[in-house]
């Protein structure tokens, strides 16, 4: 049996948050969620991760800052992490991308998408015979895709 991705969901919105875990799990990942800075790094110190999905506005500081911080922590410095925002203004994708961010994803979006490019990302660092072969839910299609 192959290993499930591991992913970390930071968005302080818990809506958000779950709907993200939701679809992370259908599409066969395992995933945690933090919904503040302190959480991300806590659960970021003690356990790897294959990606992270980061927000870029979060209570008392940014997806940005957090984003240094958590290249400083030695098992995760080559982790993927997309930045997944409901505002993505040209100077916020354009940071993310300077950054060296895997992605920057814009709130709302279709399920399926972003579990593909998720998981495009995620076997970017480890090879595909880790993960499984295809999405297990395919009907994961368009959840957040709301007005």
């Amino acid at each position: 049996m192959s290993e499930k991705p591991k992913i970390l969901v930071v968005d302080d919105e818990i809506s958000v948050g779950t709907m993200i875990v939701f679809l992370l799990t259908r599409g066969g990942c395992d995933a945690d969620m933090a919904r503040n800075a302190d959480q991300a790094l806590q659960l970021a110190q003690v356990r790897e991760f294959d990606l992270i999905t980061l927000d870029v506005e979060l209570p008392g500081t940014t997806g940005f800052k957090i984003y240094h911080k958590l290249r400083e922590i030695p098992h995760l410095k080559d982790t993927p992490i997309c930045f997944v925002s409901g505002r993505p203004t040209i100077e916020n994708i354009q940071r993310a991308f300077e950054l060296g961010a895997a992605d920057f994803i814009e709130k709302p979006f279709d399920g399926r998408e972003f579990i593909s490019r998720i998981l495009f990302h995620a076997r970017r660092e480890r090879p595909a015979s880790n993960f499984p072969d295809e999405n297990p839910n395919p009907d994961t299609q368009s959840l957040c895709n709301t007005p």
